[in-house]
């Protein structure tokens, strides 16, 4: 295996065998395959298995080291045996969320949806009220502006997981007193769902990775917070897999917006 020169870097596979005849070898066979596809493949698995391994040993190193302490003597000091088991009961919920998302990620990317036509105005009003509750105690206004009924050919449990993970996302990121918008409209043949905050905003430079799995602009807040860093990659990769794509504008400390589309159903083009 050589690296390809040119304009773009790739590796090329090159395999040599002899042309015999009947007095010996009269040429050579020689077959060059671009492998470039599959090294860049094969790095992109490496990394997501390292940061799994990452992202689990993190939470069970913590609770083995505050099981091994409470199993020393801690759990004769209500106090301590307290602060303790709460920590291990978080990080358990933590290692939950991320084997979860794992899975979403797993079935977004791995079989086409079943969808069906459903009103993605009356699943984002839904989603939104599940979602009031968190956003009230925060001190945010939330709040939809959906007109007209708009209809869409998809996965209604996958389009749900991408609204939650987006309103989710921007409450989060939301200081008290803000507000956190969530609009349905319709563009050409597709729907547009857009969430709106007036949160920290994200830096440009974070910008074009926001969308990659574990992929943390704040990595200390969004651990505070119970993210797994997969909220947005599962958005992505649902919303592309019904035909559609995803984008996202921010100003540090301005807030962001998040914008979906995907093909509204066929009985209203």
């Amino acid at each position: 295996e050589v690296p390809r020169v040119g304009p773009a870097t790739g590796s090329v596979s090159v395999s040599v065998a002899p042309i015999r005849g009947t007095s010996g070898p009269v040429g050579w066979l020689i077959v060059a395959r671009d492998v470039s596809s599959v090294r860049r493949l094969e790095a992109l698995r490496r990394d997501f298995v390292a940061n799994v391994s990452h992202e689990l040993r993190t939470p069970m190193a913590s609770i083995r080291a505050m099981a091994e302490t409470l199993k020393d003597g801690a759990l004769d000091d209500p106090s301590v045996a307290d602060r303790f088991l709460g920590t291990i009961i978080t990080e358990a919920e933590r290692l939950t969320r991320i084997s979860e998302d794992l899975l979403t990620l797993s079935d977004a990317e791995s079989r086409p949806p079943e969808r069906a036509e459903f009103s993605l105005t009356q699943l984002a009003e839904l989603t939104i009220r599940r979602l009031e509750p968190q956003a009230q105690q925060s001190g945010i206004t939330l709040t939809i502006q959906a007109p007209d009924d708009i209809r869409v050919w998809a996965n209604r449990d996958q389009m749900e997981q991408v609204i939650l993970n987006l309103v989710d996302n921007a409450v989060k990121y939301t200081p008290s007193g803000g507000t956190v918008t969530v609009s349905v409209t319709t563009e050409n043949s597709n729907a547009v769902l857009t969430v709106t905050d007036t949160g920290i905003g994200i830096l440009q430079e974070h910008l074009p990775r926001i969308f990659e799995r574990f992929y943390r602009v704040d990595k200390a807040r969004s651990r505070q917070s119970g993210g797994t860093g997969l909220g947005l990659s599962i958005v992505k990769n649902i919303v592309e897999a019904h035909g559609g794509r995803v984008e996202a504008q921010s100003e540090y400390n301005r807030g962001s917006v998040f914008r979906i589309e995907i093909p509204i159903s066929p009985n209203r083009i």
